[in-house]
């Protein structure tokens, strides 16, 4: 069996609808798939549909942008009741933040010399709920103004350069036992990529599963294969759940591709064993 446990579509800054990601994942050999957009859940109801049309089974999640400290951290959330009103408020939070977000971001790259408008992100976005940084990034590639995604954020869209805006971002130590507590099953997302590794020690993670951590996910494309080694100890002396990914965005994200990391099965089977709400679909 292979499990994918975290891949994006266009409903945030994937670039294939959440139907063709689900074919796609198919096509690909995998069994299981999930759904992990950003702070939306609303590319589901079209996942799901696709899903039992070619035969494979859809784990509806969401990847949800929290602080830590001095850091962001992004937070696995797996099915938790989308209707529970306690997290739906916080992730509306969060959506705001992003949505005030791009025309700041907007007017700090104009400033720079940029010429770039709201519109163009817009096009990039199409009908996005989770608009932000990818999309902005997109809108710079095309306009020509660097290769990809990739150079946009390390020359113009990450801390410290000209084109970065802080948005509102959900406490980690909050999120947890938000997602707990609707029922999802709670796992920090590639917790030693992207400089997160300086607030997510062994100790940390110990505190975050008596806050409601259910696991981290080791195999990813941002952790080398010490990093793994180490944090799949972490996650035995804490009986965290281990899951696999590709982080997939479809042509978003160059070696991202579905499948390059898998969840073993059995650990797949206590994930879903941890939630509250039945797997559907």
């Amino acid at each position: 069996m292979r499990i994918d446990l975290h891949t994006h579509s266009s409903a945030s800054d994937g670039t294939d609808t959440p139907g063709d990601l689900v074919r796609e994942a198919a096509a690909a050999g995998l069994d299981v798939v999930a759904l992990t957009d950003h702070d939306a859940m609303s590319g589901w109801a079209e996942a799901r549909e696709v899903a039992d049309e070619v035969g494979i089974t859809l784990v509806p999640g969401l990847e949800i942008s929290t602080r830590f400290g001095h850091r962001g951290v992004h937070l696995l959330g797996y099915l938790p009741d989308p209707t529970d009103p306690s997290l739906a408020l916080e992730l509306d939070r969060i959506l705001e933040g992003r949505t005030a977000r791009t025309p700041a971001i907007v007017a700090a790259l104009r400033a720079h010399g940029i010429d770039i408008t709201e519109d163009d992100v817009r096009r990039e976005s199409g009908g996005s709920v989770a608009a932000g940084r990818p999309h902005v990034a997109d809108a710079l590639a095309r306009l020509g103004v660097v290769r990809d995604r990739t150079e946009a954020f390390a020359t113009l869209l990450s801390p410290g350069q000209p084109g970065y805006v802080n948005r509102y971002a959900s406490a980690l130590e909050v999120m947890i036992p938000l997602v707990a507590a609707a029922g999802g099953v709670a796992v920090v997302a590639h917790p030693w990529g992207r400089g997160s590794r300086s607030v997510l020690s062994a100790d940390t993670l110990a505190t975050l599963k008596d806050l409601g951590l259910a696991g981290i996910e080791v195999d990813h494309q941002d952790h080398s294969e010490a990093d793994r080694a180490e944090l799949r100890g972490i996650a035995g002396e804490l009986d965290l759940v281990v899951t696999g990914s590709s982080d997939h965005h479809g042509l978003g994200k160059v070696d991202h591709d579905l499948g390059v990391n898998t969840t073993d099965p059995e650990q797949y089977e206590r994930l879903l064993s941890l939630a509250g709400n039945p797997l559907r679909g």
